[in-house]
Formats: C-alpha cells, sequence, structure tokens
C-alpha cells in the first residue's frame, strides 16, 4: 500500500452494495483502502474521527451558473466554489450562458484556465452547442456535455441569452446532429418559444405582469410548454441516437416520456432541482415573489418528481444555481419578466435532501446515487469521482444526520449574500468536505483555496 496521508476513521461509509462501517486510508489524494485494524493501520499523520457519522463521497453538481466572467457582480468562480464547498460539492459544472458565451475552443480555454486559478473544488464547463462548426473542436477540449437553451428570454436578455438560445427546430436538429457525432450528451434546457409567446402574451394583454401571472403563464395547461419541446427532443433523439440530457425536469408528463425511452434502452437521463421540491409552492409564490422564481411547481408534479427519484426514473439533482441580487430580484415585484429567474441554491441543497431522508421522503442511498454516483455515471467520471473505492478520488463529505440547523443568509457564500431558503430549519447537515484528501470546508468554515479544484474530463 502507498503511503497514508489521511485515515478516516469510526464512519459508516457509503459503497454501491450499501453502507458499511469502515476505515478510509488516503494517500496522493486517491483512496488507498476500505478496512479496519488490522488490514488498515490504526493512525496516521493525519486522523479524521467519524464516528457516529456517515461518510459519502463528494457532490458532483452538473448544473452550477458561476456567472464569470461577464456578471460578476452577482457570482465568482470563487465565491462559486467556496459555496459548493460549504454544500458538500467537491465538483462543480459550469454553464456557458457567461460573457462572453463559450462557443468557441478559444474562449473554452480561457475559461478553463480562469478557473485553474480561482477554483477551490474541482470543475469543469460545458460549452454551448449552438454553432455546429465549433463542437468537434470543443469536444476535443474535455467538456462533460454541450447546453443548449431552447427559449430566448423576452423583456430580458438574462439569463436565457439570444446568443445561445435556439427555437428554431432545424436548427435545433443541426445542432443536435453535430453533438451527436462527438459521442457527448447534449443537456438542453426544454421550452417551446412560440406556445410561451401565445401564453405570456394573454396575461400580457390583461396588463398583468406580477409574479403570480409569470408562474401561472408557465405552467399553463399542466406545463404545456415543457411536454411539447421535450416531445421534439425526445425524438430527435430517437432518430440521431445521441446522448439526451433534459434539464429542469418537472412535469408528469415529461417523466413519462424519459421512462419510455429509457424502457426501450435510449441514452437518455435527466436532472431535477432543487427549487422543484423545496421552493416552488404557491405559498412561496404568494409570500416570496421574484425571490422563489424561477417557477412554480404544482404539487401533483411535486409527487410525481419524488416518485421518479425513488423509482430511479430521475437520475440526479442539478442545483441550477443561479444567484441574482436583490436589486435584480426586487424588479420583479412590478413586472416578473423584467426580472432574471433562478437563485442560489449550491451550498443549502444537501441539506435538504439530508432532512428529507430524515423525513422518510428518500433514502440515504437513493440521496447518494442522484448527487454523485449517478453524474459520474451519465457524465463518464466514474470510479474517478462519485464513489469511494480504492483509486477513487478522495472526495467525501462527513455528514452528521442529527445536526440541526437553520439556513441563514449570514452564512451563506454566495456573491450575493441571500439564500432563499434562510429561517429554514434541517436536520441533517455537512460537516466537513474533503477534496482529493485535503479538507475544503470543516463545520461550515471554508480552509479550501483558490488554485486548489482541478480540471476533471470524461473517462474513456
Amino acid at each position: 500500500m502507498n503511503q497514508i496521508d489521511l485515515l478516516v476513521k469510526g464512519g459508516e461509509v457509503w459503497t454501491p452494495a450499501g453502507f458499511i462501517e469502515a476505515d478510509i486510508a488516503v494517500g496522493g489524494g486517491k483512496v488507498l483502502a476500505l478496512g479496519k485494524s488490522p488490514v488498515l493501520p490504526a493512525t496516521a499523520d493525519h486522523v479524521i474521527d467519524a464516528k457516529g457519522k456517515k461518510i459519502i463521497p463528494g457532490l458532483i453538481d452538473t448544473h452550477t451558473h458561476h456567472r464569470d466572467p461577464g456578471f460578476t457582480h452577482k457570482e465568482d468562480i470563487t465565491t462559486a466554489t467556496m459555496a459548493a464547498a460549504a454544500g458538500g460539492v467537491t465538483t462543480s459544472i459550469g454553464m456557458p450562458n457567461v460573457n462572453p458565451p463559450t462557443t468557441t475552443v478559444e474562449r473554452y480555454r480561457a475559461l478553463v484556465e480562469h478557473h485553474r486559478k480561482n477554483a477551490i473544488v474541482d470543475f469543469n464547463h460545458n460549452p454551448s452547442g449552438t454553432v455546429p462548426e465549433e463542437i468537434p473542436g470543443l469536444a476535443k477540449e474535455g467538456p462533460l456535455a454541450f447546453k443548449i437553451f431552447m427559449v430566448k428570454d423576452t423583456g430580458r436578455d438574462y439569463p436565457h441569452m439570444p446568443g445561445i438560445g435556439i427555437n428554431n427546430n432545424g436548427e435545433l436538429f443541426k445542432c443536435f446532429e453535430a453533438v451527436a457525432g462527438t459521442g457527448l450528451p447534449l443537456m438542453v434546457h426544454p421550452h417551446d418559444q412560440d406556445l410561451m409567446d401565445e401564453i405570456e402574451g394573454r396575461y400580457w394583454k390583461r396588463e398583468d405582469r406580477s409574479p403570480q401571472a409569470y408562474a401561472k403563464a408557465y405552467r399553463d395547461y399542466d406545463g404545456i410548454i415543457w411536454d411539447t419541446a421535450m416531445a421534439t427532443l425526445f425524438r430527435m433523439q430517437k432518430a440521431l441516437g445521441a446522448r439526451l440530457h433534459i434539464l429542469h425536469m418537472t412535469t408528469p408528463e415529461g417523466i413519462a416520456m424519459l421512462r419510455r425511452a429509457k424502457d426501450e434502452g435510449r441514452p437518455c437521463s435527466c436532472e431535477v432541482n432543487p427549487w422543484a421540491l423545496f421552493l416552488g409552492t404557491w405559498e412561496n409564490v404568494e409570500k416570496m415573489g421574484p425571490y422563489c422564481l424561477g417557477f412554480w411547481v404544482p404539487p401533483a408534479h411535486v409527487d410525481a418528481i419524488w416518485g421518479a427519484i425513488n423509482d430511479g426514473t430521475i437520475d440526479m439533482i442539478g442545483t441550477d444555481h443561479a444567484p441574482h441580487t436583490k436589486e435584480e430580484k426586487d424588479r420583479g415585484w412590478a413586472d416578473m419578466w423584467s426580472c432574471p429567474g433562478g437563485e442560489p441554491q449550491i451550498q443549502d441543497y444537501l441539506s435538504l435532501f439530508l432532512d428529507a431522508v430524515n423525513q422518510g421522503k428518500l433514502t440515504l442511498d437513493r440521496l447518494v446515487r442522484i448527487t454523485s454516483y449517478n453524474p459520474a455515471k451519465v457524465f463518464k467520471l466514474f470510479p474517478k469521482k462519485g464513489v469511494l473505492l480504492p483509486g477513487s478520488d478522495a472526495d467525501l463529505v462527513i455528514v452528521d444526520m442529527n445536526k440541526e440547523e437553520r439556513i441563514s443568509n449570514e452564512t451563506t457564500y454566495t456573491k450575493v449574500g441571500w439564500t432563499p431558503y434562510h429561517g429554514r430549519k434541517v436536520k441533517g447537515v455537512p460537516i466537513r468536505t474533503i477534496l482529493r484528501g485535503k479538507t475544503v470546508m470543516q463545520d461550515g468554515k471554508i480552509v479550501g483555496k483558490p488554485g486548489d479544484g482541478e480540471l476533471v474530463k470524461p473517462l474513456g
């Protein structure tokens, strides 16, 4: 066995076969072995006592808006990855709606170098898949996927930027075809622009641009703007044999489409976002207005999401961490269509889901699968990431399932300084985040440094 740098003792460690009582020997940033003394030594230079705690693989967030470059008044790579580390995330994947958007190899390389200098956790960045001639070259740089928005916002130019939105099916097909040729997945924000224009226009004619009108518009006819877009995507995927990853899954019909595709053995996957389960209630729409939008998710849709998480149809959680300043959000009280959608998520989502485990809504095993194991499998980071087995990166989170905390704006690391979950009490929190054998968060305090993060590329 190689030199042991760190021994994590006494915890219950998640493995694909379930939780086991084991010590973890770490050396050179890798898991060397799991076991007990005398198989493993009783001590090492650095020892962490994890008795009574759960040890899970570091979370992989496949949908983080780092906001950098171009929108650093909201967030930057360092603050985003500080929030990530605080929430147990050891790998954070950025999105292309930055400025300039990542549509070329030159921009992609510059962004990767910027991450190398500033990220506290491991990273990658998914470029835009909207310029077919750039896609083969971008694929050689090592992204995990390409990203397309099927939407161009009306009344605002962010976060769904006109330069990287596609709402023409012919153009979408060409881009999908180009991505399919690389073997990488295409992740898509599904949105039927023509239907949305018609539905929005009906509210505007009534001069109703309130948060409540916005929430209803995006969920009108039981979420038709999502479902018609997903039907198009699944049909294109079937024609091309491509890898398709659906973002923002929230509708029962969309879940049914995904389930059918999986039953046919097609390479389709999806994420659900924390806001869909913990934030998007009508009560919050009334009370929080722009601070919870995003999108309204009716109770029947929430129930369908929980069911699909627990039966394995939904593959993973992507935070859609999307910070905006309070000044930007406050515009939404008078006109939600002039206000950017989204809110901070990455620091709080593990605690929200651990609390849900304690409430019996899902098992801890299922939570690990949707936050780490499955993302690593879908995006080909496994077994480097997503599991704690010999040879894997020593990315781990020590979790206290009995600790109670109240989420607060005062302890958030996101640059905008607020969380939509302020004041919410949770039971179950991450108490230490370890990145490749190095502690980057301990008891809520960030001890990692900019530059600790490394670029991770798909394996094979």
